[in-house]
């Protein structure tokens, strides 16, 4: 075998680009909301997407969502939709889920989280900082509900 057919044969992983999808920030009750004291209760929300877009490479789209609540008043929401676009090339079947369930978020975690903290700092609130995140774990309860939902094979 040459090297460059071995080099072909090389499982290979690769950002091809990484970008903001969607971005939304409210804060409905400002500027009342300010003069108003109290701990916030933040509430966050997680998911991600995996779109094949063909020649190997994968759109994975990471989905945050933060929910500050003064009682029953909103401080602000946050939404964002962080994306990135993955070149995945000679993976086997079993390995290229994890890769892009759990390798692709934790490469756009970062950019999330700075982010929201920009976001919520522009807004003139405390920096809101993303906590680290499982994704592991968040694939493996997926998967866990993936299968379960199938039901049972029948012969």
């Amino acid at each position: 075998m040459t090297d460059d057919a071995q080099a072909e044969n090389t499982p290979q992983f690769a950002i091809q680009r990484i970008y903001v999808k969607d971005l939304s920030f409210e804060s409905p009750n400002a500027p009342q909301i300010f003069l108003e004291e109290g701990a916030p209760e933040v509430q966050v929300g997680l998911q991600t997407e995996v779109t094949a877009l063909g020649d190997e490479t994968y759109e994975v789209v990471l989905t945050v969502n933060v929910e500050a609540r003064l009682a029953e008043r909103t401080i602000y929401l946050v939404e964002v939709k962080q994306a990135g676009i993955f070149l995945a090339r000679e993976f086997p079947e079993e390995q290229l889920g994890p890769l892009l369930g759990i390798g692709a978020p934790n490469a756009l975690l970062p950019y999330v989280r700075e982010l929201i903290s920009d976001l919520t700092t522009r807004g003139t609130f405390a920096p809101f900082i993303l906590q680290p995140v499982n994704f592991e774990a968040m694939y493996a309860q997926r998967q866990a509900t993936d299968v379960s939902s199938v039901g049972p094979a029948t012969h």
